[in-house]
């Protein structure tokens, strides 16, 4: 234990700088006034254009300035009513002219732009300043010739405009010089600032993608310069905390008279302030070195051939600018140099426990970090004393595990640009080239961004809640691997998958792609999931969920796996042109052309058991519940979970579903006979054996069926099942007694070991807010860790639900349930269907659950020919359509049932479904607004009037489905918000009712949701 209280760094939220807010105020356009001659001398001797824009291109600065000439008071004015002016640069001629008289004019029709004088003349200049007073003049400089002076003044001022709001509200750190000597301080400041742009250029390599690299070049620190006592301790005063140092002469005017001690009183007050605190004194007086050295300060003799050299080494030594030298003061010799926070880290690992005790006890660590613009670590250690810890290794340790946090956060949030030769596990989301992340990543680059605005990461006490460890091949990596193949010929006309798939996998992805996942790997030691991430997916109107495809690969030695991931990409690509994604596209009026991919590389979250891989628990939730059972409300959100892998819900297989708010409640665990026929029989799990993987349209290719008995040699059971006790017919909570195992989640959704529904009401309501709209988000969570770790929440994806307002209509009061084909109470969807004149439906005679897949192909076969003739029709069959379960409903994907309207899911006296829960096929049907009515007519849940059906005539029958195609069109109506829903025979329709106009304010959207 720690001696003293220190921040708990498991919890501790580092505050984002505000990186946007800094330089808010800056010099675009600048005005020289002087004579001509000196003008030209400027212009080509000096070259002052060329030299500041090589300056900013050089350092990657941003906005170089322009420049005006005027050469004279009213020209200048001119100018000024012209041009919107930030700076005025005056010429000083001693002979004849007027430079105090000319500022006094400008200042006068201009207060707020600030002036600077210089002049070749600084002795003639100081006296004709205090004879006349310069109180219209900002800052006087010295010219010797040499253009960085004007950069100088620029950035000086730039400095002043920006100091208060920069440094005392966001924290940017600041050096101090007071010295009122003009030909001194002219020289000095070029000096300083070409020292902090240098060091500025040191950090950007920590910036993680250009937008921060830029964005850190702000935080540079600032000089602030004062020429007497009191303006220099004012600036102190106001900035203490901020300053890096101050750098001051010795004589200057002090209570309104020159002191030639003024800089040792100055230093006095520094040392009552902060023991180390850097602090150089410059002098013409040698004698002064001293008085200096007795107040603990250093020493500079102005007049030193070496001055400049001087002045950069002790920066770079005590403002800690440049590389960290680890000093041992046994050895007396440097141990080790950090250019960045990653060798800083491995330095400290590494150097003797008296040198990490020397850099402490003089703040030097966070002195370092200030300068390199790493302020929310810099302030972490600075709150930090060495005499918190028992002693050096205690201190070494917190100091290492603090970066590691640090570097954690900062990456949490931000795109970072791969780098090969940087990329390290504290990257948490990397792009891959400089094309578009395509929809899922946007949406898991999304999902970082607003954890960390939000600071959900550490919410929940024990408990990391994040994205998994991801980088995304861009679509130029798409774009040039289709183009060098020239693919978009050799497979647009080819029909068979299994081909384009062979030609695919049989050309070489780009050597710097290649390279660079290699890299990745070389880092993760989990599995991997390569995901598509069409630039189409998961948009708000077509998201092309399941269309395309995902394989997962067990981690194993790098040569091996960088040859399957390589092979798992390009049948990711591959799957952009298989038949079902060539019907998507069309259905959505899209050409191949058109579905650029983007491949997501993403850790997969779980554990090993045994020969497998799996979360403990994957899940699917949505904002809005269309089936509210019991107290469930429609706007607290549904969700769906299961052991295993997640295939097994997106496939619409058997899970526990559950409302957040309500999750001691849940339907299927409301006795133990339902408890132990509807919860989870089966999961999935990645095989770990990496011959398992080959190349294959399947997804499934690697993963086992594992069922729930198997299980239980994996120890894994513990965290989701109960027991059920046959013998007493009870459920009894955990595996410690002897029964049949059944995944109830009780210890997460009844006993709180893991707040899963206080998480998902979160997630739930700040995505839905954020997105603005309905949304539907992926999950997987890890609860089996190590003790004393956090529990995994992993975010896997998040997507909008579309919901329409329009076409709404109502089921009259007093409908007769005989003048229905279809009725419903368990209908997702709004509005009215008008133009539907065909029905197909599974004859419940000769239906079999043995015959799914059969009759699965008539659908897709019948459905083909509506979509050749751009028709539409309403489809009812047995079980639930598009399960991944053949013995629970045919398994249709959606591709074969694309052309149908209106589907309902219809149980039988022996076959009762609930509705089906398959997140892809749910999102498809919303997507693109389609009818969706599930019925139990033989337990009086719906009407179906399957006579009327069987006595019209038929236009296709076959031994398993029927299609009737009526003259005139059936009106459909769907009440969204009862959940209603009437499919009405031919010739009648709902009768017509007067709506009032409160009526009709009643049913319009609430406000920001028009």
């Amino acid at each position: 234990m720690y001696k003293n209280s220190l921040p708990d760094l498991n919890f501790y939220e580092f505050e984002d700088v505000a990186f946007d807010q800094l330089m808010q105020k800056r010099i675009y356009r600048i005005l020289i006034v002087c004579s001509n001659y000196d003008y030209y001398m400027l212009e080509e001797d000096g070259r002052i254009d060329e030299r500041i824009f090589n300056e900013y291109t050089a350092l990657n600065l941003r906005y170089p300035p322009s420049f005006e000439h005027a050469n004279s008071v009213k020209r200048a004015i001119k100018a000024m009513e012209t041009n919107k002016i930030d700076l005025v640069i005056t010429w000083l001629d001693i002979g004849n002219f007027k430079t105090v008289e000319t500022s006094k004019k400008i200042k006068a029709v201009y207060p707020n732009v600030p002036i600077a004088a210089i002049s070749h003349y600084s002795t003639q200049l100081r006296e004709k300043l205090n004879k006349e007073g310069s109180g219209e003049i900002d800052y006087v400089f010295h010219w010797n010739g040499n253009a960085d002076i004007i950069l100088a003044i620029i950035k000086l001022t730039e400095d002043r405009m920006n100091a208060s709001k920069d440094i005392n509200e966001i924290g940017v750190k600041a050096i101090l010089l007071v010295e009122d000597s003009l030909k001194f301080y002219s020289k000095y400041l070029p000096i300083f600032y070409k020292i902090l742009l240098k060091q500025t250029r040191s950090f950007m390599s920590e910036g993680l993608n250009a937008h921060r690299t830029m964005m850190l070049m702000r935080g540079r620190p600032k000089i602030l310069l004062a020429t007497n006592y009191e303006e220099g301790l004012h600036l102190f005063k106001e900035y203490k905390n901020s300053l890096l140092g101050v750098i001051s002469d010795v004589s200057y005017f002090r209570n309104g008279k020159r002191d030639a001690k003024a800089g040792f009183h100055f230093l006095e007050y520094v040392r009552s302030f902060k023991r180390y605190f850097p602090f150089l004194v410059q002098s013409s007086d040698s004698n002064n070195e001293k008085f200096a050295l007795e107040l603990k300060g250093k020493f500079l003799y102005k007049h030193t051939q070496t001055l400049e050299e001087e002045i950069k080494n002790y920066i770079n030594q005590y403002f800690s600018f440049g590389d960290f030298e680890f000093w041992d003061p046994n050895q007396m010799k440097v141990l080790s140099v950090a250019k960045d926070l990653t060798t800083f880290q491995k330095a400290l690992s590494v150097v003797t426990p008296e040198c990490i005790e020397y850099h402490a006890v003089r703040s030097e660590y966070s002195k370092w970090l200030k300068s390199r613009v790493l302020f929310p670590l810099a302030d972490l250690f600075s709150k930090v004393e060495y005499d918190d810890f028992e002693d050096s290794e205690q201190a070494r340790v917190y100091l290492i595990e603090a970066i590691k946090a640090y570097r954690g956060f900062r990456a949490r949030g931000i795109i970072s640009k791969f780098n090969k030769e940087k990329y390290d596990e504290y990257l948490g989301f990397s792009r891959i080239g400089d094309g578009s992340l395509g929809g899922k990543g946007r949406g898991l680059a999304f999902i970082d961004s607003f954890l960390k605005r939000h600071k959900l990461r550490q919410h929940f006490k024990d408990v990391k809640i994040s994205i998994p460890r991801t980088v995304v091949l861009s679509t130029e990596v798409f774009d040039e691997f289709v183009e060098t193949h020239k693919l978009i010929g050799l497979v647009g006309k080819c029909n068979n998958d299994e081909e384009i798939l062979q030609k695919i996998i049989s050309k070489p992805l780009p050597t710097w792609v290649v390279e660079d996942i290699e890299a990745f790997l070389k880092v993760t030691k989990s599995p991997i999931a390569i995901r598509s991430s069409s630039v189409l997916e998961d948009s708000h109107y077509q998201p092309f969920a399941g269309i395309f495809s995902t394989y997962m690969l067990p981690n194993t030695e790098i040569s091996k796996m960088l040859k399957m991931i390589c092979n798992a990409v390009k049948s990711v690509i591959a799957s952009s042109f298989y038949e079902n994604s060539k019907v998507y596209l069309e259905a959505t009026s899209h050409t191949i052309e058109e579905g650029k991919m983007a491949v997501i590389l993403q850790e997969v979250i779980g554990k090993q058991y045994k020969d497998v891989y799996y979360p403990n628990i994957s899940g699917v939730a949505r904002s809005t519940n269309f089936y509210p059972i019991g107290n469930e409300k429609a706007n607290e959100g549904i969700a769906n979970i299961a052991i295993g892998l997640g295939e097994i819900i997106v496939g619409g297989g058997k899970t526990l579903r559950f409302s957040p708010f309500h999750s001691k409640k849940v339907l299927q665990l409301s006795s133990p006979g339902s408890t132990q026929r509807d919860t989870q029989q089966y999961f999935y799990g990645l095989d770990l054996d990496p011959d398992s993987y080959e190349t294959s349209i399947s997804e499934a290719i690697n993963k086992k069926k594992i069922t729930i008995r198997r299980a239980e040699k994996h120890g894994s059971l513990k965290f989701v099942a109960s027991t059920y006790d046959l013998q007493n017919n009870v459920i009894r909570p955990g595996v410690m007694h002897d029964g049949i195992r059944v995944i109830t989640f009780d210890n997460v959704l009844k006993y709180n070991t893991f707040p899963l529904p206080e998480i998902l009401q979160d997630l739930l309501r700040i995505g839905q807010r954020e997105m603005r709209s309905p949304i539907e988000i992926e999950f997987a969570v890890n609860l089996d860790v190590p003790a004393g770790e956090a529990k995994e929440f992993s975010f896997l994806q998040i997507r909008p639900i579309v919901e329409s307002n329009e076409n709404k209509s109502k089921i009259p009061e007093d409908f007769n349930i005989e003048e229905s084909i279809i009725y419903s109470e368990s209908a997702l969807g709004n509005g009215k269907y008008d133009h539907i004149c065909d029905f197909v439906y599974v004859k419940p005679e000769t239906f079999n659950s043995a015959n799914t897949r059969e009759i699965a192909l008539a659908v897709e076969q019948i459905n083909k020919k509506f979509r050749e003739n751009e028709r539409e029709y309403i489809l009812v069959g047995p079980g639930r359509w598009g399960s991944s379960d053949p013995w629970l409903g045919i398994p249709v994907i959606w591709p074969q049932i694309s052309a149908a309207k209106i589907i309902i899911e219809a149980g039988l006296n022996d076959f009762r479904i609930d509705p089906s829960q398959g997140t892809h096929f749910f999102q498809n049907l919303t997507s693109f607004k389609v009818g969706y009515l599930t019925i139990n007519p033989s337990i009086g849940d719906g009407f179906f009037d399957l006579d009327y059906l069987n006595s019209q005539e038929a236009v296709f029958e076959d031994a398993y489905l029927r299609h009737i195609q009526f003259k005139k069109p059936l009106h459909v109506i769907i009440e969204g918000k009862s959940n209603k829903a009437a499919i009405y025979k031919e010739g009648l329709k709902p009768k017509k009712k007067e709506v009032s106009l409160e009526q009709l304010i009643d049913d319009l959207p609430p406000d920001g949701f028009m």
